[in-house]
């Protein structure tokens, strides 16, 4: 399969070192020079595999194409920004981006980055469609249908991310396993490369504001302190 991927960035010799990199690997690739471009690549997201946004584009900023994006799809995103500091870092994440890179990076930290966000991505996607019946997981409140990508709260669909998604479908698959950072970050992103730990505590913030009612109390996701975090409620599995 060839995966698709659009590259957002507006300068011109990081977008066609990008776009050569990517198709080098197999990739089609698909470009644009500013967030009005990006926009209008938007209206066809589920042709897309993956994007590649850089956060300070003219016309539209990278955060407004993010939330765009937000809004419409759970594919992967992975920033790239020549803004290092820990609040832009943060902010992506806390607008649904997936992963983060800052210029100047190495294409082959990007390679692998963008190797595992799509392995892992088409992993939680396929998984299942295989066994005549599908799996329902239903802790407390929640329901988790992990064939169709599908959490509910309440009977009514909780939008997650696929990053999201995977962290808490790896908390109800072992509910009894305590995790460190270091482990859920090797898990989900299948990779021993460890970013700094903002990464993971934005990721489990965000999800538990998605499925708690009171986040700063979570029963869902459990922090353990000294240690990591654990699922806090017992799940219950049947079929449909």
């Amino acid at each position: 399969m060839n995966h698709k991927i659009i590259v957002v960035e507006d300068e011109k010799d990081i977008q066609i070192l990008i776009k050569e990199t990517m198709e080098q690997q197999g990739y089609k690739v698909l470009t644009a020079d500013d967030g009005e471009q990006a926009s209008i690549l938007m209206d066809d997201l589920a042709a897309i595999d993956l994007i590649i946004l850089d956060l300070m584009l003219p016309k539209i900023d990278g955060l407004t194409v993010l939330k765009k994006i937000r809004s419409l799809s759970s594919i992967p995103v992975l920033i790239l920004s020549a803004k290092d500091g820990e609040y832009e870092k943060i902010l992506g994440l806390e607008f649904g981006a997936d992963d983060y890179l800052t210029k100047p990076f190495s294409l082959l930290e990007l390679q692998a980055r963008v190797k595992a966000l799509l392995r892992r991505n088409n992993e939680y996607q396929t998984q299942g469609k295989t066994e005549e019946t599908e799996k329902i997981i239903t802790v407390g409140e929640l329901t988790i249908e992990p064939d169709n990508f599908l959490v509910k709260k309440n009977n009514l669909i909780v939008n997650l991310t696929s990053k999201e998604f995977q962290i808490l479908n790896l908390f109800v698959s072992n509910p009894k396993k305590v995790y460190t950072k270091v482990q859920l970050y090797q898990e989900i992103w299948n990779d021993e490369f460890i970013h700094d730990e903002n990464v993971m505590n934005v990721h489990i913030r965000r999800l538990r504001k998605k499925i708690e009612d009171a986040p700063s109390n979570p029963i869902y996701i459990k922090t353990v302190w000294g240690i990591g975090y654990k699922l806090g409620v017992e799940p219950q599995e049947c079929s449909k």
